[in-house]
């Protein structure tokens, strides 16, 4: 069957694109986004966590409009972007008196998943503060985590989905671009890792990584209904070595090409960074190369 186009990991077929032509005529008053819900309801094209795909669904139906593919009722409602519209977090008062001494005088350390809890304005608060690249809104799958000792914020970690194209981490797992398309979901991205500034605990921050791949498959599983097998995350080399990775048993398996995501131009536009992986549960290849 030939192939229309790619949208989102999706090949799009002749005949899929028929069936959206002769749906749309059979609902000649209904809007885009009732359109989109209904066709993820015949194609059955949800997300994991079994929620229908509709605004992938809209974006791709988009594509095809734009393309001369089929021809999409008028737009009815201008919805507002609520993420370009988003404020920055406020600045949150927090307890900066310094803490140092060993691990053990610490005391227990506790880990709280602070995603849409009372927590995750501080948190959101404190990233945007101390962390040199900031804060930003991730998109899609995401965990938030504060560690406390005691009732203080000591360290925060943010995960995301992982960006569906890494060289290195495409070699070291060896998969095929469709093992790729269908198993993203199950990498994990850490996007921000942050001690705060007046912590000064050695040893602390691989001890936070060990504990917190333990934990995360888990936590995983019980926000969006499937687990995690690998975690990986980016090393700046031009401010870190990236130590504590390598002391809590993270694999380094390449770098970045210093071009970005959107890259057009192949040049470098941006800092290289070095690509550290850590497997969540021992046969993750299989479990990552598997089909179906």
């Amino acid at each position: 069957m030939a192939t229309v186009l790619s949208y989102r990991g999706r090949q799009v077929t002749e005949a899929e694109v028929e069936f959206l032509r002769t749906w749309i005529a059979a609902h000649p008053q209904a809007s885009r986004r009732a359109l989109s819900q209904q066709v993820c309801a015949a194609w059955n094209w949800v997300q994991p966590n079994g929620r229908p795909r509709d605004m992938v669904c809209r974006g791709l139906m988009l594509m095809l409009h734009r393309a001369g593919h089929l021809t999409l009722p008028p737009v009815r409602m201008v919805a507002q972007n609520p993420l370009a519209r988003r404020q920055a977090p406020a600045v949150a008062e927090i307890d900066d008196t310094p803490v140092c001494g060993s691990l053990a005088g610490l005391g227990p350390l506790v880990f709280r998943q602070v995603r849409r809890t009372d927590d995750e304005p501080r948190f959101n608060s404190l990233i945007r503060t101390h962390h040199y690249l900031g804060y930003s809104q991730p998109v899609g799958e995401h965990l938030k985590f504060l560690v406390y000792a005691d009732s203080r914020p000591v360290a925060g970690f943010a995960w995301s989905s992982a960006p569906r194209h890494l060289g290195p981490r495409d070699r070291f797992i060896g998969w095929s671009a469709e093992a790729r398309r269908q198993n993203i979901r199950f990498v994990a991205y850490n996007s921000r890792f942050l001690i705060l500034p007046w912590v000064a605990v050695p040893h602390l921050a691989s001890h936070l990584l060990g504990r917190m791949v333990r934990m995360l498959a888990q936590e995983w599983e019980r926000v969006y209904s499937h687990p995690v097998y690998l975690a990986e995350t980016f090393v700046d080399r031009t401010r870190w070595r990236g130590t504590c990775y390598r002391a809590a048993n993270w694999t380094w398996v390449g770098e970045t090409t210093g071009r970005g995501k959107a890259d057009q131009t192949h040049r470098a536009n941006r800092s290289r960074k070095d690509v550290l992986v850590y497997p969540l549960t021992k046969p993750f290849r299989t479990r990552l190369t598997r089909l179906g």
